[in-house]
């Protein structure tokens, strides 16, 4: 009955070993890199009137007085500034 031990316990480490070696090894390959963005040709750039910061003109918002970064800042240019 040991003998049968035996035998089934070193069948089962060379079917082991087998199995390991019939697999191909698993190389993992680093993912493409992403696409580079679409790009876009050069924009024109303003600044805002109230702070002076540059942005896009597409971004930037138009008023009285210029063009702003944002509404808050149009909306202190114009209370500020008066109607005109």
């Amino acid at each position: 009955m040991k003998y049968l031990l035996l035998i089934l316990l070193l069948a089962l480490v060379f079917f082991m070993l087998g199995v390991k070696r019939a697999r191909p090894p698993q190389r993992r390959t680093p993912a493409p890199p992403p696409p580079p963005p679409a790009a876009m040709g050069p924009q024109a750039m303003v600044s805002c009137a109230h702070c002076g910061l540059h942005l896009p003109a597409s971004e930037a918002l138009p008023g009285r007085g210029g063009q702003f970064c944002s509404a808050a800042h149009r909306a202190a240019f114009e209370a500020a500034h008066g109607p005109r």
